[in-house]
């Protein structure tokens, strides 16, 4: 719509931190984008960029294959903002020079601010310090920039042109270990761009109703809630759009945690009135697992019964054309490519057949997951929705390493139930990323309780922190946690007998088991 933001371009220039410097945007309530490098001048000026943000990236600006801009990108009229890579390659393409120094600095370093400092650094003190990660280094700026910083080793760490609005520094603003880093994208933001701070979910709201409503019309719309945070803020956002012309499907295939089943239509059908279809199918996808053991059939099988049980449903409702999808903009980053109009497959629901003509409605694919749990906290999403930790579509069905009957449901379930409430005890729940349990079904191990012997299962505590679930650490929770856990898991769930905690991060391992 002719409304919507324009959108500040973080173009990617091969930086591991590209999301993080459009999500460092965001934070400061302008809405960002990011695009890869090779599109052309014209492709981009088409996007109306309130501004342009080169990021970092491994190569030489002066190597036949490092990544380049279309030079039509400086003559847009158009802000720039270069940072490590993007600096040097804005130097080189304007007429300066870039040369291997011999000066390396990775981690932290001591900046000197040169006064006057410009726009980006006028807040800053005469030596400050930021985060630096290269090997190259602008040795001769562009005619008409102003040099604002520089270090021990190399003389241009920072420089603009404000008159031309181009400003590039060879730090990395977008980490934490650049204290004033925010700062120095607001400067470019407010003062560089011109931009105002109203990417704000209220206005996100706003835009996302004006959207659906014209995408849908009067026509009837599904929405498969898994009991996540995605689906949920989905469903209210067009819910709010287009009121009763939504029926949302729950498939319960018995596979979630404890009392999410009840919270779900507690909180869609009584307390937002919306209208919900709670299929009750946990005998059907129990029978379907009988005996299996291998995660990838698990998933297979869970896939396709749902999407038997959503069939069953779609075909009730013969006026719906439309059907909504929780995709978030990390998942259109990651795909590189639009969706189809058409469904073919779907991330969260298995895959759907080819012959459901639904179109998506997709009311989160611009935003990163912060920004939909502070969307759902607007729309007046309960807190424990709002903050649920990520949960697999499959559900309980991938933390089980066997088969999943329902004796080692309950275990796995009791077990998760004890780890998320002392995690939320410890005042935990919104430092980790994710916190669950595992059983290992096909293991048993001794142990002694009271006078006797046991043979019984071990339970996996698994417990990470992470950004965005593209890499996570283990937590290190206090040894006060772990023994309540530990104590309470063996005391309080028949057929478990012991508690290990996992301390792999990822990489090597996966956040998940299975």
């Amino acid at each position: 719509m002719d409304d919507h933001p324009r959108p500040v371009l973080v173009v990617d220039l091969g930086a591991q931190y590209a999301q993080l410097i459009a999500r460092r945007v965001r934070e400061a309530h302008v809405y960002s984008e990011i695009v890869p490098h090779d599109l052309t001048a014209v492709e981009i000026a088409a996007k109306r960029p309130a501004g342009i943000i080169l990021s970092g990236g491994p190569a030489s600006v002066y190597e036949p294959d490092g990544p380049q801009v279309d030079p039509g990108l400086f003559e847009l009229g158009v802000p720039v903002l270069g940072i490590c890579y993007g600096h040097q390659l804005m130097a080189q393409m304007l007429g300066g020079e870039v040369g291997n120094t011999g000066a390396r600095e990775y981690g932290g370093t001591q900046i000197h601010v040169v006064r006057p400092a410009g726009v980006l650094l006028q807040d800053f003190p005469e030596t400050d310090s930021v985060w630096m990660s290269h090997g190259d280094g602008v040795v001769k700026a562009p005619d008409g920039f102003l040099v604002t910083a520089s270090t021990d080793l190399i003389p241009i760490a920072a420089m603009e042109d404000p008159q031309r609005g181009m400003f590039s520094i060879q730090f990395h603003p977008e980490v934490s270990h650049t204290p004033r880093g925010q700062a120095v994208m607001k400067r470019f933001l407010y003062e560089g761009c011109g931009l105002l701070p109203d990417w704000t979910p209220t206005n996100i709201i706003e835009d996302a109703v004006e959207r659906i409503r014209a995408q849908v019309g009067s026509a009837e719309v599904l929405c498969a809630l898994s009991g996540g945070v995605d689906s949920a803020v989905a469903a209210l956002l067009v819910h709010k759009a287009v009121g009763a012309q939504l029926t949302c499907v729950f498939v319960d295939h018995g596979l979630n945690r404890d009392g999410e089943p009840d919270q779900v239509e507690e909180t869609f059908a009584r307390y937002f009135q919306v209208p919900l279809v709670h299929v009750k199918a946990e005998d059907r996808f129990l029978a379907k697992l009988e005996g299996v053991t291998d995660p990838e059939r698990k998933r297979k099988i869970i896939g396709e019964e749902f999407i038997r049980v959503f069939e069953e449903v779609a075909h009730e409702h013969t006026g719906a054309r439309f059907l909504v999808q929780g995709t978030l903009y990390p998942d259109v980053i990651e795909s590189g490519s639009k969706t189809a109009a058409n469904i073919k497959s779907h991330h969260n629901v298995g895959g759907l057949p080819e012959d459901m003509d639904f179109e998506l409605v997709e009311p989160l694919r611009e935003l990163f997951k912060d920004e939909v749990r502070t969307v759902g906290a607007e729309l007046g999403l309960p807190e424990e929705i709002v903050r649920r930790q990520p949960f697999p579509g499959p559900g309980l069905a991938v933390r089980i390493v066997g088969e999943v009957s329902r004796e080692n449901l309950r275990m796995v379930r009791a077990a998760d139930a004890i780890v998320r409430e002392e995690i939320m005890r410890a005042g935990l729940e919104h430092t980790t990323w994710q916190a669950f349990c595992v059983l290992l079904a096909d293991v048993q191990s001794v142990g002694v309780m009271g006078d006797g012997r046991t043979y019984e299962h071990p339970i996996v505590v698994r417990c990470v922190t992470s950004e965005d679930a593209m890499t996570a650490d283990w937590a290190k929770l206090p040894y006060e946690v772990l023994d309540r856990v530990s104590s309470r898991v063996i005391r309080e769930v028949p057929g478990v007998n012991r508690v290990a905690y996992d301390i792999t991060s990822k990489p090597p391992g996966t956040i998940e088991w299975e």
